[in-house]
């Protein structure tokens, strides 16, 4: 299969770049940049220059492929609302030239949007804050494959760890850093649910491989680990006391990633699991911290 895969340079992209190469897939990713291009390159992938503002490329990448996985998303912050925008744009763009042709789409999506406190499966609708513009994503791909389109969703965590991650782990090692205490929020037994990259990354081919035949997927390895094991074991690597915050206080402890570090969000795969016999095999997220890796 000829797989065209955007975000393909990125921490998550990139293993899946790999994964599709191993299993005797052919890849061409986007590339924004030279740098980017030259990844692709070493990696053994094709490159097709553009972004995802530029939709005659996307248009381009996906109707010479026999699939797409887009994992792309801009991450500028102070222009959130934009960017999803951009991004529903962007899967729009591809999934017009796929339209017909009875190829895959997969596009990413996260559980950090669906009901907190109570274990999801993957057909829980998503519910994040009133007025979460990336659920454009989501709505987006329902609606493509309500036209008929092989499209479905690809929820991830809200942390995919391993080597080289720079998300919210690495943000909280930050916290703890710059504040001498490794914190967790009231009595730290909300969860996260989590995946290895590795793991997340034969998913997305699985999910590809299998035609997208259901509409949402969860790449989840974990179900829900605690948020104050997460601050034990970075208070012992870092050698800092282990505090709680409370939950009136996270804002003004964590900054931004208070909400999130403060949220209960386990979520199955128990479906997935069924459905494409996914089996994740990497450590889990508590094994991979204690590698130190994360703190060098």
């Amino acid at each position: 299969m000829h797989v065209f895969v955007t975000g393909a340079t990125g921490f998550i992209g990139s293993a899946v770049v790999q994964d599709l190469l191993k299993a005797g897939h052919q890849v061409t990713g986007l590339a924004r940049t030279e740098d980017g291009a030259k990844a692709l390159i070493a990696a053994g992938a094709a490159v097709q220059r553009g972004s995802l503002e530029d939709l005659d490329s996307l248009g381009q990448g996906a109707k010479t492929a026999d699939g797409v996985l887009h994992l792309a998303f801009i991450h500028d912050f102070s222009k959130f609302e934009e960017n999803c925008k951009t991004d529903r744009a962007a899967i729009l763009a591809m999934g017009e030239v796929l339209e017909g042709t009875n190829k895959p789409l997969i596009v990413t999506s996260g559980t950090a949007l669906l009901p907190t406190g109570k274990l999801t499966e993957e057909d829980a609708p998503y519910k994040g804050p009133g007025g979460v513009p990336r659920v454009l994503s989501e709505d987006t791909t329902a609606e493509l494959r309500a036209r008929g389109l092989k499209a479905s969703i690809m929820r991830l965590p809200p942390t995919v760890h391993g080597k080289g991650e720079h998300g919210f782990i690495p943000m909280v090692i930050g916290v703890a850093r710059e504040k001498g205490v490794s914190a967790y929020v009231g009595d730290g037994q909300n969860v996260w649910n989590t995946v290895h990259r590795l793991d997340a990354a034969k998913a997305y081919r699985l999910a590809l491989e299998s035609g997208a035949t259901h509409p949402i997927y969860h790449a989840v390895a974990e179900e829900g680990i605690t948020t104050k094991s997460i601050a034990e074991v970075i208070g012992k690597q870092l050698n800092l006391p282990v505090i709680s915050v409370p939950a009136e206080e996270a804002g003004n402890h964590f900054g931004f990633i208070g909400y999130f570090f403060s949220k209960d969000a386990p979520a199955s795969s128990k479906l997935t699991r069924q459905w494409l016999h996914w089996e994740p095999v990497q450590p889990g997220l508590i094994a991979d911290l204690q590698e130190g890796h994360y703190f060098k």
